[in-house]
Formats: structure tokens, sequence, C-alpha cells
């Protein structure tokens, strides 16, 4: 079909037209690094109108996104980013966000973050509410964790305690231009992939999982590109967007500037097997008290070793051990002897502090 017809269909240029991208999609065509940051830019102007902002994100969901197009976008995100002010050095912080839009188990990333920080990692968890109603920012609201702190807050947390709640509506202004399209449209989009991307805290280590086999190798490329000291993406085969105890998890490990693909299998790190979509909460009291039981040890089932695996891969990532083996044991100590508690008891006060 001729992408330029009858002279009625032609208009003239305006700002936030995304008409130039959307004919290169179009023709099959791929965007550039540049192409990709200048078409999402003017998406964050708020300047796009939302009928074409909705077609760029349609077309790009036919395929799997290029690195260009994924690092074009995630710079736009980052350069907006509202910030989280901390001294602690971004090259040294960790977070375990992921993408969602997998199926759900409990609050294994969030708990890992907490287990993590315990054991020495610096922490800056990313998170959002979840179409569940159980997400990280509910769950953390209900352990009396004010998510709603403010950036300083949140830098005073992570310098002092060792980790922070960023709850993303409140750091990413730009993405409310997009939001009533994604909101709109039945499937997910490239922005289920840059909020992980895109820590207010300039994360440079993460364990991002993500929701389908296919992102693993094109995101851990991304992130190389965009500067990450060291990542593991994951999708487990389970399709959990974590490391599963429940099947063998893809890894892509970001690491002195190379991608190395391997795999986790929960039975080598002597972890027992289990269905670990049989695991997830009920109902939001019931995921907060869950979420309690594993970092306080009372819990010495299934969900603790789903926590344990996925803090280790925080600790790895974070140079608090060098192998999934060592961190599963430090998880496990660090639980054991009430540090994990005492850092959750820290943040919920931290958060509150006048």
């Amino acid at each position: 079909m001729p992408l330029h017809g009858p002279s009625e269909f032609a208009k003239p240029a305006r700002p936030g037209d995304l008409t130039p991208f959307l004919r290169t999609l179009l023709r099959g065509g791929t965007l550039s690094e540049a192409e990709a940051r200048m078409a999402f830019e003017e998406i964050a102007s708020g300047e796009a109108h939302h009928a074409e902002i909705g077609a760029l994100l349609a077309l790009l969901a036919t395929r799997l996104p290029t690195v260009d197009e994924i690092v074009g976008a995630a710079g736009v995100m980052r350069a907006r980013v509202e910030r989280v002010p901390c001294a602690t050095d971004p090259a040294v912080i960790v977070d375990t966000a992921g993408t969602g839009g997998a199926p759900k188990s409990f609050n294994v990333s969030t708990a890992a973050a907490i287990v993590a920080a315990a054991a020495g990692a610096k922490v800056a968890k990313h998170g959002n509410r979840s179409r569940t109603g159980r997400g990280s920012a509910e769950v953390m609201e209900e352990l009396g964790v004010d998510v709603h702190a403010s950036p300083a807050m949140q830098a005073r947390c992570l310098d002092a305690i060792g980790i922070c709640f960023c709850f993303a509506i409140h750091h990413h202004p730009a993405a409310r231009h997009v939001m009533p399209v994604r909101k709109t449209l039945g499937f997910p989009t490239i922005f289920n992939l840059l909020g992980p991307l895109t820590n207010p805290a300039g994360a440079r280590r993460q364990v991002m999982g993500v929701y389908a086999r296919e992102f693993v190798r094109p995101i851990a490329e991304s992130l190389l590109r965009l500067g990450s000291t060291h990542a593991l993406v994951v999708h487990s085969g389970d399709g959990l967007d974590e490391i599963s105890i429940g099947a063998p998890t893809a890894v892509a490990e970001v690491r002195d500037g190379g991608v190395r693909e391997w795999t986790v299998d929960p039975r080598r790190l002597g972890l027992a097997e289990a269905d670990p979509l049989k695991l997830a909460p009920a109902s939001l009291e019931e995921a907060r008290g869950l979420f309690v039981q594993v970092i306080d040890g009372t819990e010495r089932g299934p969900r603790r070793d789903l926590v344990l695996v996925n803090a280790a891969a925080a600790m790895l990532v974070g140079g608090v051990v060098d192998s999934l083996e060592a961190g599963v044991a430090r998880a496990a100590q660090t639980i054991d002897a009430g540090a994990a508690t005492e850092t959750l008891r820290a943040l919920r006060a931290g958060t509150r502090a006048t």
C-alpha cells in the first residue's frame, strides 16, 4: 500500500508529529537509536496525538523491538525521570524491578530487595501498583512504608539504611502523556520494558525479570549499551519474570563489557522444586502476612526458597557474593539472624521520619 497517497491525506508538520516514524514502521523498517529518541521525545513532550502514540506502540508491538529502539526510548525516559538525590554512587546501586505481565506468584522481587539490602547491598527498589491489587507498592504500603515519601527522603533511606522504595508513578512525569493510550490497548507495549530500565536512583546493577523469553537477550544488550555495571535479565521456563524454583530460568548476564547467557537450575542450588504459581496470595492482607513470614524466618517452605534465590541474584549483581550458591546461603543467614526484619523496620521508620 502506498504510504504517500493522494494529497488529501497530507498534513502540515506540527509539534509532536509522529508521522515520519510511523511511515518507517509501516514500511517494515526499524528506528535507529536517534529516531527512537526523537519519537519518544515527542511523546514525552505531551505534544503527540493519542492516535499517533497508539499507532506507534502498536506497530512496535508487532515484532521484537530492536536494541536501538529500546536504548533510544530508555534514554528519553532516563533524561526525564524525577531523580533520587542520594549520595550513594549509582555504580553500586541495585534494582530488582521486573516488567510484570507474567503469571503472578507473590511479592518475590520486593522481599528479595529487603533481604539483599539487609545483607549489605545498596538497593533502590523501583516498583508500582499491580493489576492484581497486590503489587510492590500496595504491599509496601500495607507494611507501613510510606510509598509517597519524597525523593529527598528516599535518598536518606538509601544512604542510611541501604534501601529505598521508588514508587514509579511519582518518578516518571512524562509517562502521564502515554498512560491513557496504554490503558486502552489490550496488549503490552515497549513501555512495559522501559520502566525497569529507568531507575530513579540511576542504579547500574539490577536483576530484571521479563515477561517473555524472547526479550532476555535484547534487554541485556540494551542494558550493556545503557552503561550497566552488572545485571541479570531473567525469564523462567514456567513463565515468571524472576528466577523460579519450579523450572530452569534463562539468564543473560551483563558484565565486563559483554553479555553471557546461562541457565539457573534450582535443584543444583539445593532448593526443592515447587510450582510458584500455587504460592500466590488471595488478598492483599494475605500477601502482607506471607511477606512478613518470609522476612522474619517463620516461613520455611517454597516461598522462602523463591526469595532466597532471587535475593541471591541481587546480592550477586550487587557484589555482596560471588555466586548464586553463596548468595542463597547468605540470604538464609540474613533472614534467620533477624537482619531482614530490622531492615524492613528501619525502612518503615525512615519513610515516616520528620
